[in-house]
């Protein structure tokens, strides 16, 4: 399906003998040159919005040749510093950021561009300096060259009439009080993207004149749901080109093995399908579960998303992909929930920017 085109940002390419990238964010900045190496990948740090004193940013590269582990430095200018990152194991010292791969995000394949990381800031999201990629200093300035080729060149289309429809489906999370609803509406108008968020429900979230609509159930299972037709009619009253599915919670907590809750997660996205058939399934791995009450609820969390990545690969397709989003690395429930279970203001930070990353690669 076509979407509609974000406005124009500065992004910074860097182009590595090495291979790695970065890759989630938002931050206005002044146009910077592309930055180019001898050979191999290119990293593209992009800086998609920016707010006072603070900022998020995307890394993302594209690889030469395949690598299977990648670590990333950099120098921030003076007064930068990362206050949070998702799907990287980092550090800073001073002005001199580290991160690297956590396991599942290791591989890049030759010729293929992968966002890795993403992080939010303090400061002015001025580009880092000294970029080294596994080792390897990746930020010469050498101008790149094209290369030719008898490919036919893609006609461009046309954008679509309105605004891309994006149903927030699940429980309490997304739901009353998962309020990072207005955090991601935020981030996206920011940016420059037309959307419609659509549901039954509709509550406001901070900020103000933020879309209130969504399907968050509190207390709901997404396996009753599912076998009730709750899910099917909430589909077909309004129907979404692009649903974020956070909704297993309930379930994880009541004990019910993953391959339950996949089933039920298969007829959602056969259900869409047969309502929209390019619909694009942003498909979370849950957020931490340890509440006071459930000692093995983390360990069912896990679990279960452990299960997802291999449901995933097996029912997406290029005409309705479905995409794994991460919102368990990196996020802490003893400082981004209020209960063990359900995200406070900086939990909705983290959950927002998460979906916000990967909602940019299909917009």
């Amino acid at each position: 399906m076509h979407m509609q085109t974000r406005r124009n940002r500065p992004r910074l390419a860097v182009t590595a003998a090495a291979a790695a990238a970065l890759g989630a964010g938002a931050l206005t900045i002044a146009s910077a040159a592309p930055v180019h190496a001898e050979a191999g990948c290119q990293v593209d740090y992009t800086i998609a919005s920016e707010w006072g004193g603070g900022f998020q940013a995307n890394v993302a590269i594209t690889a030469g040749e395949a690598i299977d582990g990648w670590e990333i430095a950099w120098e921030f200018p003076a007064g930068t510093a990362v206050s949070s990152a998702w799907n990287v194991d980092w550090s800073q010292t001073g002005t001199a950021f580290t991160g690297s791969d956590v396991g599942w995000n290791a591989a890049v394949e030759s010729g293929q561009t992968r966002e890795v990381f993403g992080f939010i800031g303090s400061g002015t999201g001025a580009e880092p300096a000294s970029i080294t990629v596994n080792g390897d200093l990746c930020d010469g300035q050498a101008e790149p060259t094209e290369e030719p080729t008898d490919e036919p060149t893609e006609e461009p289309t046309d954008p679509p009439a309105g605004p891309v429809a994006i149903m927030p489906l699940g429980d309490s999370i997304t739901g009353s009080p998962g309020c990072w609803r207005g955090n991601l509406w935020e981030l996206l108008d920011g940016a420059g993207y037309e959307v419609d968020f659509v549901g039954s429900l509709s509550q406001a979230c901070n900020p103000a004149g933020s879309d209130p609509d969504h399907e968050g159930h509190g207390g709901y299972l997404v396996t009753q749901s599912v076998a009730n037709g709750d899910v099917h009619s909430w589909l077909t009253q309004n129907t979404p080109d692009v649903l974020l599915l956070h909704f297993a919670t309930n379930d994880v907590w009541s004990s019910l093995p993953p391959s339950q809750i996949l089933a039920a997660f298969t007829q959602i996205v056969e259900d869409l399908r047969d309502l929209n058939p390019d619909a694009i399934v942003l498909v979370a791995q849950i957020i931490p579960l340890e509440p006071e009450n459930c000692g093995d609820c983390p360990q069912r969390a896990i679990d279960f998303n452990a299960a997802i990545p291999a449901w995933a690969a097996g029912i997406t397709t290029a005409q309705s992909p479905v995409v794994v989003v991460d919102q368990w690395t990196g996020f802490d429930p003893a400082v981004d929930t209020y209960d063990g279970v359900h995200p406070d203001e900086d939990g909705y930070v983290k959950i927002a920017a998460n979906w916000f990353a990967a909602l940019e690669d299909v917009l």
